[in-house]
Formats: C-alpha cells, sequence, structure tokens
C-alpha cells in the first residue's frame, strides 16, 4: 500500500530511490544535524541517503515517511516503534530541510503521521525528546496537540555538549477525539 498524505503545504509519503540526491542536498546542513540523534550522519551524503531509502522500503511495517514539497523529498518523518511491553507506542522524529523552516510544514506532516499512526497502526501512544533548546520543534508539537509530560534533565549528549530533553506525548483517544 503507498502512503501519500495531501495536506495544503506538503505531501508525506513513501520514500522512492529517486528521492536520495534532494534528501542528501537538504540533509547535508549542520544547522538540521544539531537536531538529530547522532545514528543521522554529517556531512550527510547521497549515499546516505540512497542506503537509508533502501533500509525503509524493505521493512514490513512502513513508518518512515518522505516529507515532499513541489514533487521533492525535503525531509524525513518516522514513528520508531517499541518493542515487548511498548509495542503500542512509538517514538515520533522528524527533520525538515533549513529552506523550509517556519513554513506550517513539519507541523503539518506531525499531525497527518500522528494521526496515521494512530488510526492505522494500532498506536495509544506516540512520543517525541526534542532537546530543551529547540523551541520550534517544542511548539510544533504542543499546536498538534502533543503534552509536554517531562524534563528529562542531562539526558543526551550531542556535539560536545550535555543537554536537556523534554519529554511530549499523545494519547490516541485524546488525539483522535480532537481532531
Amino acid at each position: 500500500m503507498d502512503t501519500e498524505l495531501r495536506s495544503r503545504s506538503c505531501v508525506v509519503r513513501d520514500f522512492r530511490a529517486e528521492d536520495a540526491p534532494s534528501l542528501s542536498r537538504h540533509a547535508n546542513n549542520r544547522k538540521v544535524w544539531l537536531n538529530l540523534r547522532d545514528l543521522f550522519p554529517h556531512p550527510y551524503t547521497e549515499a546516505h541517503a540512497a542506503g537509508y531509502i533502501a533500509h525503509v522500503r524493505k521493512r514490513a511495517e512502513i513508518l518512515s515517511f518522505a516529507i515532499d514539497v513541489g514533487g521533492e523529498a525535503v525531509g524525513s518523518i518516522s514513528l520508531r516503534r517499541g518493542e515487548d511491553i511498548e509495542r503500542y507506542t512509538a517514538e515520533l522524529g522528524y527533520w525538515l530541510g533549513e529552506d523550509f523552516w517556519g513554513r506550517g510544514i513539519i507541523s503539518q506532516a506531525i499531525g497527518d503521521v500522528t494521526e496515521r499512526g494512530f488510526a492505522l497502526h494500532g498506536l495509544i501512544r506516540i512520543f517525541a525528546v526534542p532537546f530543551t533548546r529547540n523551541v520550534a520543534s517544542c511548539r510544533v508539537l504542543e499546536k498538534n496537540g502533543y503534552a509536554r509530560e517531562g524534563l528529562m534533565r542531562q539526558s543526551a549528549f550531542k556535539d560536545d555538549v550535555v543537554e536537556d530533553q523534554y519529554l511530549y506525548a499523545a494519547l490516541r483517544d485524546e488525539f483522535l477525539s480532537n481532531r
């Protein structure tokens, strides 16, 4: 089943092999990298993008999507499902190329993917853990009905700095009743 969630600002869709050049161009940005896990490489090459796309496309359950603006993959949004007793929970992760910041694109993508996660994948809780310094990310989560549940002090180490993170979460029943 192909995923294509259309909104006024973007399309959230399955990755395609031909997305690699665009994806690498937008991902190869230190400002983007500073807000992501170290699993996300920097510099980010076309080979990294191609490898990621191939990895995502062979999963049994597709939970990682391209954020498409004007026919070009300019970011990514994913749900990482928990395991064992947390199997109905997923972590939300996302990034968007700097040229597209401040246009409401990531906010729309978060809403679409959150709704999909609850409606089609049986999730009951979706959470995100942005760095406390990433005010824009916190705002878009709140705008989409995610509640700040806590402060995770000194929970991450990024670019040689110990960082605090917030814990945000959306619950299926609350989220779907407010849509």
